[in-house]
């Protein structure tokens, strides 16, 4: 058996064993544990195709992928919240109501001053 083939199997075998254990993790776990996966076998195969280090692109692929999962956690929760995460953030018109649009019958355009 070649040494590629021994490691993909070794690298299949400790994916399934990782996650066999996501029933104790919250969703940002399983994200970023379901993308350090995804990129290790990303990673993975594309070292085997480009005939370069395998664990290094496993390891690379890994550290990749589990960014990439916390990020779109963030993101995920960022739009179920309705925006921004920010609670320093002013609304546009803190005192209700709508913009100026004309003054005294006037329109007002951004850049004029009207007398």
């Amino acid at each position: 058996m070649s040494r590629t083939s021994s490691f993909l199997r070794l690298a299949a075998v400790g994916g399934l064993l990782a996650l066999s254990s996501c029933a104790d993790m919250d969703e940002q776990q399983q994200m970023m544990l379901s993308g350090g996966a995804a990129g290790a076998v990303i990673g993975t195969v594309g070292t085997v195709i480009t005939g370069g280090c395998i664990p290094c692109g496993t390891v690379i692929g890994g550290a990749v992928g589990v960014a990439g999962g916390y990020i779109i956690d963030q993101l995920d929760k960022n739009t179920k919240s309705g925006g921004s995460n920010n609670a320093n953030v002013a609304p546009a018109y803190p005192y209700g109501g709508s913009p100026v649009t004309s003054y005294n019958n006037a329109p007002v355009t951004t850049g004029q001053i009207n007398p």
